[in-house]
């Protein structure tokens, strides 16, 4: 079965069990594991966000493992206990847990993300780089710093990038503007408005896997026309022979996976040698329902 995992463009979204996708990604009926496994069958990443806020069990791990293709990478994050309970601490027993528990996905597993909290500043880059280098080596990861400073262009982001860029370390772009310039008053939207950063876009690629998290509003139209630079950018690193991680949100989600499949379009007509995204396992359900015949 041809899917994105055959692609060098690793898309994805936030996660994978949003009942809002029944009857689109989604079959009707399904749940927990049917879903995992409809969504592995058209998308080739995910955010691990739920490994942020607790760890899940050695037995939903292990079958995560089952269900996933081994090209399939899922981008845990690491534990708000680890990123924002104070000083960075390679040898924390909550640290060492979470390599435990998610043994299982092997090559699955990343790159695996360090999200830091706004208060991280410029300061702590050395405490950053002495974190990174603790961390086990078999795997891949990605930062996303939040502190301005880091945003400035000047002595303090090259910095940043020049010591993740040698320790071979990502950084995620973490782009919220088509969210920001939404006027749609929903109470999703509003609520995303709050909890997003509004931050600086710097494209760049400290890595063979440069890392694109998009956040739109709930207009996939306007979504689609604020993507058009990460179109251009992604057509350039994939030229570059890059693989790209591209991640798409939208206020509830909703729209997430329309808005991946919009933007996967438009790069297929400028790269038609990508394969094309599979069908949604829930609209080959609805074609295959048999049409109502008409009362008369």
């Amino acid at each position: 079965m041809v899917s994105l995992t055959d692609s060098p463009l690793r898309l994805g979204c936030t996660q994978w069990s949003d009942p809002l996708w029944q009857s689109a990604l989604y079959t009707s009926n399904s749940e927990g594991d049917q879903r995992l496994a409809q969504y592995c069958q058209v998308f080739a990443a995910v955010e691990g966000n739920t490994t942020f806020y607790s760890l899940p069990s050695a037995e939903r791990v292990a079958r995560w493992a089952e269900l996933m293709p081994a090209d399939f990478r899922f981008c845990a994050k690491l534990p708000r206990e680890v990123s924002h309970g104070g000083r960075l601490d390679a040898d924390s027993p909550v640290l060492k847990a979470f390599f435990n528990r998610m043994a299982p996905l092997g090559q699955r597993l990343g790159p695996v993300w360090l999200q830091l909290p706004q208060r991280f500043a410029p300061a702590s880059l050395a405490e950053l780089t002495a974190f990174l280098d603790a961390l086990p080596d078999e795997f891949a990861y990605a930062v996303e710093v939040r502190h301005l400073d880091f945003f400035r262009k000047d002595r303090n982001e090259q910095q940043l990038n020049r010591q993740l860029h040698q320790r071979g370390v990502e950084r995620i772009i973490f782009d919220t503007r088509a969210l920001f310039a939404s006027a749609d008053t929903s109470p999703a939207t509003l609520e995303a408005k709050v909890r997003k950063p509004r931050l600086p876009v710097h494209a760049l690629a400290l890595t063979a896997q440069p890392a694109v998290r998009f956040v739109g509003g709930m207009d996939n139209d306007a979504n689609l026309a604020a993507l058009q630079p990460w179109l251009d950018k992604c057509t350039q690193w994939l030229g570059e022979g890059l693989r790209p991680l591209l991640f798409m949100h939208t206020p509830d989600n909703r729209l997430a996976p329309q808005l991946a499949r919009l933007f996967y379009r438009q790069l297929q007509l400028r790269l038609p040698q990508l394969p094309s995204m599979p069908l949604w396992p829930g609209e080959i359900e609805a074609a295959q329902q048999p049409q109502q015949a008409g009362l008369f």
